[in-house]
């Protein structure tokens, strides 16, 4: 009697590895940041350099700054932040608009958040040029002296990128509001341009202590 034999193969499984990739935009805003943070650098390091060399201009033309006022404007500018990151917040739980009153805060979507953040930023740049104007009025110009051409280099260039940030606003405000669907491209566009807006205010922190407190 012939014997059967059976052969039983261990069943084979496949094993699906999941990879969490980077998203390139975030990747790739933070890699520009850090190139634009050099080149603040090299204005500090310049304003550093020219105070050290000058003290004497420095002692002359501080007292010319208004401390109060920059300070609310810097105020103002800081806690745009903070809607910034509460517009972010609304775009990742995918509510573009308010749920409710807009007297209701607290159910805005991420369109009252970044609309109230660009109004901020507007405003610290409308303080900003009334503060140029008090110094032109007063003699300090970017001509008038070595102070004068390193404090409206630093502060102009600075509020040059608050007005890109600004725009960034507006192009992610219109893609929200063009979008049919509030999807993940628009929640990655609020969270890139909110680390653009967070390093915009960080760098002018930096540039207030030297330029106004450091005196």
């Amino acid at each position: 009697m012939a014997s059967v034999s059976t052969a039983t193969a261990a069943p084979s499984t496949a094993t699906h590895v999941s990879v969490n990739r980077p998203n390139p935009v975030s990747v790739g805003t933070i890699v520009w940041l850090a190139s634009e943070l050099m080149f603040f650098a090299g204005l500090f390091a310049m304003y550093f350099t020219l105070r050290s060399t000058v003290p004497e201009e420095w002692a002359a033309q501080t007292g010319k700054l208004n401390v109060t006022f920059a300070t609310v404007n810097t105020t103002v500018l800081v806690l745009s932040s903070v809607t910034c990151q509460m517009g972010v917040w609304a775009a990742e739980r995918f509510q573009p608009a308010r749920s409710a009153s807009l007297l209701r805060v607290s159910r805005w979507g991420m369109d009252e958040w970044m609309t109230l953040t660009y109004v901020m930023g507007a405003v610290f740049i409308g303080g900003q040029i009334f503060e140029y104007a008090e110094l032109v009025h007063e003699g300090l110009t970017i001509s008038s002296s070595p102070y004068g051409s390193v404090f409206f280099l630093t502060t102009g260039f600075h509020g040059l990128h608050v007005i890109g940030g600004l725009i960034a606003f507006l192009f992610l405000l219109g893609r929200s509001f063009s979008a049919k669907r509030f999807g993940h491209h628009e929640a990655t566009t609020a969270i890139v341009t909110s680390y653009y807006w967070h390093f915009v205010d960080v760098v002018w922190i930096a540039l207030f202590v030297t330029i106004y407190l450091l005196k």
